[in-house]
């Protein structure tokens, strides 16, 4: 089946049943057919009004998760274990918290959610680990890992390929952790996903799901559909090249069966400009995305990019549209417990 067809028929599928509170600018443009990057996913504009700032003498980059917070604004988390809270209209910082483990010492944290009370969940990828904190910055409580997920020696994972996607999937019941690269043993383009489901305020273990990367790509954030499907960014960087970015959608209920979006290469480039040489001027090293609203048919996105503190890379903020339609699958909110148990089957045969 040609690409465009495959792209066409997946739109028709992605449902957007669950309301989400817009936090992108308000009433922004409808795209036109030029900023289209595929038939499924257009790109509204971009922002590099962060790049290289300051606040509260703390560096405004190294951005590695988005997240809407429930008043609306945008939570911005660097790897160098400052979690921002950032204005959803001109991104302009308005606070910042400072991170840390049990010893205090500084973690190299990736993926972040805000749940449903407001205490935010955050992974490092040095143990890896995901640990619940307070608004203020206060340890809650660490969730249990797989020892095999554990960096090496200790398990099968490489040194930074851990958790780097977090996401809570439709309900608030079931939070997915991805793994950024292949575990030790596995296939070099098979990375794994791990759940924990809620019970009686904690997060215990859950299904394991098996995801294909594209050759020499890795996972660098997931973001749940209101279907419960999962949004999936795939990234990677060649010397002299530059970054490969792509959106897929891939479904749990179906062995993590993936459908491209868009390569975010085929984007108009809007006028942006790069540091470093890019097969697409628009392009930087994309790491961090969220869902910030919805309208009838469009899923509203925002996407940042890590600039490692280096000088030729930009913290870029990317505002897209995903086009869905008000058909489609069932949600995976409030299984039943036969549905769930299909789920786990699947998982075991998907890797």
């Amino acid at each position: 089946m040609p690409l465009r067809t495959r792209l066409a028929l997946l739109t028709a599928g992605l449902t957007v049943a669950t309301c989400l509170t817009a936090a992108g600018p308000a009433q922004a443009q409808p795209s036109t057919a030029s900023h289209a990057c595929s038939p499924s996913v257009s790109i509204d504009r971009f922002s590099d009004a962060l790049d290289k700032t300051t606040y509260q003498d703390t560096f405004v980059g190294n951005l590695s998760a988005l997240a809407v917070d429930s008043d609306g604004s945008v939570a911005a988390l660097s790897d160098r274990s400052s979690l921002f809270r950032l204005d959803a209209r001109t991104l302009k910082p308005r606070s910042v918290v400072p991170l840390a483990d049990e010893t205090g010492s500084a973690l190299d944290s990736e993926g972040l959610v805000v749940d449903r009370d407001g205490t935010r969940l955050v992974t490092s990828e040095t143990e890896p680990s995901v640990r619940r904190y307070s608004r203020t910055g206060k340890i809650l409580d660490r969730l249990p890992v797989p020892d095999d997920l554990r960096v090496s020696p200790a398990g099968r994972a490489r040194p930074n390929g851990t958790f780097e996607g977090l996401t809570l999937l439709p309900g608030g019941r079931t939070l997915v952790a991805s793994m950024e690269y292949a575990l030790s043993g596995d296939s070099a383009d098979t990375v794994r996903f791990q759940t924990w489901d809620r019970h009686r305020g904690h997060f215990r273990l859950g299904p394991r799901y098996a995801y294909r990367t594209d050759p020499g790509l890795g996972v660098s954030e997931i973001q749940a559909a209101p279907d419960g499907r999962l949004l999936v960014l795939e990234r990677g960087f060649t010397s002299g090249v530059g970054n490969t970015v792509r959106l897929y959608l891939a479904d749990p209920r179906h062995a993590m069966r993936k459908t491209l979006l868009t390569d975010l290469a085929t984007c108009p480039p809007l006028g942006a400009t790069a540091k470093q040489p890019q097969p697409n001027p628009l392009l930087d090293n994309i790491e961090a995305m969220t869902i910030t609203g919805r309208t009838k048919n469009t899923l509203k996105l925002l996407l940042t990019s890590d600039d490692n503190q280096n000088p030729t890379q930009t913290t870029r903020f990317y505002y897209l549209r995903v086009r869905a339609s008000a058909q489609g699958p069932g949600e995976l909110r409030d299984q039943p417990q036969r549905s769930r148990t299909r789920e786990r089957r699947e998982t075991v045969t998907a890797g």
